[in-house]
């Protein structure tokens, strides 16, 4: 079940990315910056009809999901429709914010939204490499928003809508927008730095739209001069683009370790903590490494002040 607002978007959406797609390669090929391979594109886009073909199959179970959250709701929505959308489009970018940040906090979830993060490349292209099984589970996010009056298939639309934005900030060729627009809205700038593989830029900017939740919430983080960004996850699978491995290689890495663990406790850390989590810290979190990272830096730093210091002398 689409509605006719959804098919409208699509309609309008498809000849848009394939055009900025086009142009990116031009782009990257006039410029030397060899931002797409062959390869990685591919890939993208076999992510991208695994994730619909998921959805396409699974849509009418989240559907009745959702119209019996709406049949239960407990208010009705804004009669204005400019603050009924107004409204809709803050609840259903909060809503993907704290589906976005939970999918980073809970090695379970990691699993299926690693896929998104696992190409070394990163283009508009990357905007596709679809989590192929959130669908499973992205509409229990949705249904606070149902309880508070809004339509399953308005929020369906809206979301839709603004995957249209957060498909376009994956890129390398817009470096800053304008300041004001940066403390609002997510830039290509900030995503950047979602995608990036250094310890001082994990598992930050999980805002879709609106960048004002990770400020909120403590997990902003600017892209840094010194600090290039180098894209993919930290440890990149045996067979990257393998059709089968590519999406289940941390539920292999899951198993392996709940396997080699000997008490339930632990077992259970290794499913449901953050990635990276280990009962005897051989392998550490995104906030372990950064907090190890601050650490040495703070050393550094005094060593360097005390080192000035003795030369002033």
């Amino acid at each position: 079940m689409v509605s006719l607002a959804e098919k409208l978007v699509l309609m309008v959406s498809l000849p848009l990315y394939t055009t900025v797609i086009l142009l990116e390669i031009l782009a990257s090929h006039w410029k030397v910056k060899r931002y797409y391979s062959v390869k990685e594109t591919l890939m993208n886009i076999y992510m991208m009809i695994l994730n619909m073909g998921v959805d396409v199959l699974f849509r009418g179970i989240y559907l009745i999901a959702l119209f019996y959250g709406y049949q239960h709701r407990l208010f009705d929505g804004p009669s204005s429709p400019l603050v009924y959308w107004g409204f809709l489009f803050i609840l259903e970018d909060l809503a993907f914010y704290i589906e976005h940040r939970m999918d980073h906090s809970s090695r379970l979830f990691w699993a299926v939204h690693v896929t998104h993060h696992s190409s070394p490349e990163y283009n508009l292209s990357t905007g596709f490499r679809s989590s192929v099984l959130q669908p499973l589970y992205r509409f229990i996010y949705f249904l606070p928003i149902v309880f508070l009056g809004f339509k399953p298939m308005d929020i369906l639309l809206m979301f839709s809508v603004t995957q249209i934005y957060g498909i376009l900030v994956h890129t390398q060729f817009v470096k800053k927008m304008p300041a004001w627009f940066e403390s609002v809205f997510v830039s290509p700038s900030h995503h950047r730095v979602h995608h990036a593989s250094n310890i001082v830029y994990l598992d930050k900017n999980m805002g879709m739209c609106l960048i004002i939740w990770d400020k909120l919430f403590g997990t902003f983080q600017k892209e840094l001069e010194e600090e290039p960004v180098k894209f993919g996850i930290t440890t990149m699978p045996d067979s990257p683009n393998h059709p089968v491995r590519a999406v289940t290689h941390e539920f292999e890495n899951i198993w392996r370790d709940v396997s080699n663990a000997n008490e339930w406790k632990q077992k259970l850390g290794y499913v449901f903590l953050p990635p990276g989590w280990s009962h005897d810290g051989r392998t550490k979190t995104s906030r372990e490494l950064q907090q190890m990272m601050a650490v040495n830096n703070a050393k550094k730093k005094r060593y360097f002040e005390e080192e000035f210091s003795e030369l002033s002398r």
